[in-house]
């Protein structure tokens, strides 16, 4: 099955359970206005892109990324899929400056994943909110762009939503990012152009004109041990 495919939306109508009741909305109403939910109000960025899974590079699902940061060197997310007031949270992903994943011991590393193809490519991206001046935002998108390239993430995903489970279903799932066109190529035909299509349509972006905007971002050295779950895909197609 091809996991690329958007779930539909907004309905969900495979979700178990009884709509929610009038007591459980004016239960949530109340509780939003008397508590605070200190740590998810440090949320400051909504990124868009794809995770891939690791134990089979033939399938992906589109992650919306909602992250805080706990300090200059680490960074946390939530992972939905969709932006949508019923969205599912479906895993996590953390992300480190490289003076931190030096520290980590070597097959740690090998869980970890590195940004620059889906920053470079256009595939990431940061939803420009509604009424947002277009150059203005693009400005903070690259220089958003610019400070993640270097990162690396660890994501694992608990809902797998692509193949229609209900709930979360089994053990959490190692996550990767792509890094080649031809890894897009193997989870989805018709390549990046195809992957990005509806995504691109419902956000009013376009991965190519993102693409060329950051041309200018540095290329990073990575890690040799970053990305093993991609290297290994590599080696059992050859």
């Amino acid at each position: 099955m091809s996991a690329c495919a958007r779930n539909s939306r907004p309905e969900l109508s495979g979700i178990p359970g009884d709509p929610q009741t009038t007591k459980s909305k004016v239960l949530e109403t109340g509780a939003s206005m008397v508590q605070n939910f200190t740590p998810v109000k440090q949320i400051c960025a909504h990124l868009n892109a794809f995770h891939v899974y690791a134990n089979d590079p033939t399938r992906c699902v589109e992650a919306n990324h909602y992250c805080a940061h706990l300090t200059e060197d680490v960074r946390q997310c939530l992972i939905y899929d969709s932006p949508e007031t019923n969205a599912r949270l479906i895993g996590v992903e953390y992300m480190v400056t490289p003076r931190i994943f030096r520290t980590l011991p070597t097959e740690e590393r090998k869980l970890w994943h590195t940004h620059e193809y889906e920053v470079k490519s256009g595939m990431l991206i940061m939803p420009a909110p509604v009424g947002a001046a277009a150059p203005a935002w693009d400005v903070a998108e690259t220089a958003e762009m610019e400070d993640i390239v270097p990162l690396y993430g660890k994501t694992y995903h608990m809902w797998q939503v692509d193949r229609g489970d209900v709930v979360p279903m089994g053990p959490p799932q190692l996550m990767g990012s792509f890094t080649s066109p031809e890894s897009v190529e193997r989870a989805k035909e018709g390549g990046l152009d195809a992957l990005v299509k509806e995504r691109d349509e419902r956000f009013g972006a376009n991965y190519r004109e993102k693409a060329r905007k950051r041309e200018g971002i540095a290329t990073v050295k990575k890690d040799p041990d970053a990305d093993s779950m991609c290297k290994g895909s590599k080696e059992k197609d050859q």
